[in-house]
Parts: structure tokens; sequence; C-alpha cells
């Protein structure tokens, strides 16, 4: 004679219990599309920062490369130097080519130029990103050895550019800093 088992299903409790784990794992999941969305959406943002924090370094390493400006003037207006002092308005460089100097207010702001639906670039659909959301500060100072002391040589340039953001609703910064060297 052989013998039979009985088929056991799930009680109500276990398939209850299944329900509550489930539904957890996924307002879990939600939650992270969540974060990954505003995450994204605050990307365009952080490039467009970075871009205009390169840009004023590059205008720097300019100044020195060309040895149109003395390298006593690479510092910031307090310091005797031709650099601004303090968060400015994103401009168009001025006259003299440099990137947050005093000529730049008359130049204009700069705006980004992005391609239109269409994807291309240089269409008459384009858009212009104008840069108001942005402001950027040059912080140049001498560095220093290991006991205090200045080296003439050598300076620490901080450049941050700050921008609100939308979704956060608090200024959020990007900051750059590196050493720029009086020789070529």
């Amino acid at each position: 004679m052989i013998a039979t088992r009985r088929q056991q299903g799930f009680s109500l409790i276990e398939v209850m219990i299944s329900m509550v784990v489930m539904t957890v794992g996924l307002v879990s999941l939600l939650g992270v599309f969540g974060l990954a969305m505003a995450s994204t959406q605050t990307s365009q943002q952080n490039g467009i920062s970075k871009q205009l924090a390169n840009e004023a370094l590059e205008g720097i390493l300019t100044a020195r490369e060309t040895a149109n400006v003395p390298w006593s003037a690479i510092a910031n207006t307090g310091s005797g130097g031709i650099f601004l002092s303090g968060f400015q308005n994103i401009n168009l460089p001025g006259a003299d080519g440099i990137i947050g100097t005093a000529d730049d207010a008359a130049a204009g702001p700069q705006v980004l130029n992005m391609p239109g639906p269409d994807g291309i670039f240089g269409t008459a659909d384009d858009v212009q990103l104008p840069l108001t959301n942005y402001q950027r500060q040059i912080l140049i100072v001498p560095a220093l050895d290991s006991l205090g002391n200045p080296i003439a040589t050598l300076n620490v340039v901080t450049i941050t550019v700050q921008y609100n953001n939308p979704q956060l609703k608090i200024p959020q910064n990007y900051v750059l800093t590196t050493y720029v060297s009086q020789y070529r």
C-alpha cells in the first residue's frame, strides 16, 4: 500500500506577510527611482558649473602663457591684480579677453547655445540658455611653504561656481582648486 501525502497550500497569514514584504520592497524601489530622477535633472547644472570653472582657469593660464599680463597681476584686485574679488555674474570676457576681470561687465552676459529639438547644433531652432542662475568667484592667493611663508612664484587658484538648485531649493557650489606657477 502506497502512502499518499496531503499537499498543503499557503495559509492566509503567510500570503498576507508575503504581500507586506513585497509592498515594502516596491515602495523602496519607487523611492530610488525618485532620487535617480532628481539626480538626472541636476546633472546639466553640474556640468555647466564645471565648464564655467574650467573656462575661468583656462583664462588665467592663457594670461600667464601669453605674457600679456605680468605675473604680479595674476591676483585678485585687492592684492594688486586684475581678477575681481567675490562672486560675479557670468559675463563674456571683455576687451582684454580674460574672464573674471573688470571689463567683463561691458561685454554683457554669457549664454549657453544648445541644439534645439532637431538635435543638430547650428540650426535655426537652437536654444540659448541664459546663465543668470550662476555666479563665479575667482580667488587667487600665494601658496605657502612648510613654514607658512608665501612662495612668490606659485599661486593657489580656487574657482567657485554657485548656482541655485530648484529641486533642493538651496545654493549648490562647484569648487575647482589648483596651483598655478609663474613658469610656463
